[in-house]
């Protein structure tokens, strides 16, 4: 059964090992998350719950999201993630903390990668560039992309300038180096995609490499 929790990237620092190695580690703030929501294959046409991260006045939310956090009557959250699951193994207002995970587990962390704004192809897709020096006007440049008379159009997936960054991502198979559910808190190996205190949804991974 798949499973998981809403978490906050707090930065990266590095631990040592038993045999004195460094290994570098993503520190994750995971307070308790809250079914807000279960949804069944018989109302919805497949099984998930939804998690609330991140408490909030009840002024900054909206009617409609009230009444959605009513039904669970454990407050108001800024955050809302899915997770596909057996829904029965829950009860709405059920908090889900950080002792789901045991060191040694392999988790999949889901977040948005830093916006880096528009880029050129050089920057976006490593292209090389031109020549500098003899007057070859061609420098960072994409250069022709073959869309002539025929077929008189730019084909999809072609890479061109355009926003970088600001997608989201997953990084599969991070392994759980500490858990500390008393100091809401989790280490694990390895970057995560997304910057300082960007939220983050932490999965059991569903592809374990060993």
């Amino acid at each position: 059964m798949e499973t998981g929790i809403i978490g906050r990237k707090l930065g990266m620092t590095q631990i040592f090992s038993d045999d004195g190695l460094a290994v570098p580690v993503t520190v994750i703030e995971v307070e308790p998350s809250v079914v807000i929501q279960k949804k069944t294959r018989e109302t919805d046409g497949y099984e998930a719950i939804q998690l609330g991260y991140g408490r909030i006045k009840q002024k900054r939310i909206t009617k409609p999201l009230e009444g959605h956090f009513k039904k669970a009557e454990k407050g108001n959250f800024r955050y809302l993630r899915e997770i596909k699951t057996d829904s029965a193994a829950y009860e709405l207002g059920q908090e889900v903390t950080a002792d789901i995970f045991q060191v040694g587990d392999f988790v999949d962390v889901v977040g948005t990668s830093k916006g880096k704004g528009f880029a050129g192809v050089i920057k976006r897709h490593g292209f090389h560039g031109g020549r500098a020096s003899h007057g070859s006007m061609f420098h960072r440049a994409p250069g022709s992309i073959g869309a002539s008379a025929d077929p008189s159009r730019v084909f999809k997936g072609t890479k061109l300038p355009g926003q970088m960054g600001n997608q989201r991502k997953t990084v599969q198979n991070l392994m759980v180096l500490a858990v500390r559910p008393d100091a809401n808190y989790i280490l694990v190996k390895g970057s995560v995609t997304g910057s300082k205190n960007s939220v983050v949804l932490i999965k059991k991974s569903i592809k374990i490499s060993n």
